[in-house]
């Protein structure tokens, strides 16, 4: 088991599906924990099951929102005195032809999937600089590896190559300072998330689980010394690329 007792750990999205399998093995594994969603009593609920209850602090956060962002960081430094962890886990999603897309969907997607990764990065990576150590761990998707991007999903995919973009240069700039960058790239799993889309899987065992997801995470800060998983991919054993779990057709030029 990974030994993160001497760390402190930021999770947004902690109280989704995948947000509350990490929740549950970081706990386990020793973590002081900010937990960070728009659901606080489901956050406290959570925080009630686990085996370090009294090093979680539970934060009600619109991850959209500025504000919301500088207090999740300033809370965890005033009652921990440091941040070690990042975790950038909260996510939402939009399926629809592009011309059908309602423009609030799109601003939700790039300001819950791209700025609040970005924001909270930058809030953090000062104080993990000056402590020469730190991991910022960004939960993307694996739809950046189909090309092109699947259609009713163009805006979500485009946003997370964005977000892949970011991520592997702000490693280059931030590799110097001790600080570690992880993409991880999960394929469609079983969440409240998914569950809302249409058309997710003719065949639900093709899902994988949140805890597949955790397991790479942890993977991730398991390592030491200068080794940093810059992208990790966690994808459906049974679903090849040419027919993602999420269906979708692509136009082909006529030869």
């Amino acid at each position: 088991m990974v030994d993160l007792k001497s760390k402190v750990c930021i999770v947004t999205g902690a109280s989704g599906g995948i947000g509350q399998s990490m929740v549950k093995r970081l706990s386990e594994a020793g973590a002081s924990l900010v937990l960070a969603a728009r659901r606080q009593q489901v956050l406290e609920e959570l925080k009630a099951n686990m085996p370090n209850k009294e090093q979680i602090l539970c934060l009600k956060c619109d991850v959209t929102k500025k504000d919301d962002l500088e207090n999740v960081v300033n809370e965890t430094i005033n009652k921990f005195g440091k941040i070690d962890i990042l975790i950038n886990g909260a996510g939402v999603s939009s399926q629809h032809p592009f011309w059908q897309q309602p423009l609030e969907d799109i601003e939700k997607v790039m300001y819950t999937n791209y700025y609040s990764y970005v924001m909270l990065a930058r809030l953090v990576v000062n104080q993990m600089k000056e402590q020469g150590s730190g991991h910022i761990v960004n939960i993307t998707s694996g739809s950046v590896m189909v090309d092109p991007p699947p259609r009713n999903f163009i805006v979500y995919t485009s946003l997370k190559v964005a977000l892949r973009a970011f991520a592997k240069g702000l490693f280059w700039e931030m590799r110097d300072f001790g600080i570690k960058v992880t993409s991880i790239f999960p394929g469609v799993t079983r969440t409240p998330l998914t569950g809302k889309l249409k058309d997710v899987s003719v065949d639900s065992n093709l899902l994988m689980e949140p805890d597949a997801i955790t397991d790479t995470v942890m993977f991730a800060l398991s390592q030491t010394g200068n080794v940093n998983p810059l992208e990790l991919a966690v994808i459906n054993q049974q679903t090849p690329w040419t027919k993602p779990v999420i269906p979708f057709k692509q136009a082909h030029p006529v030869k």
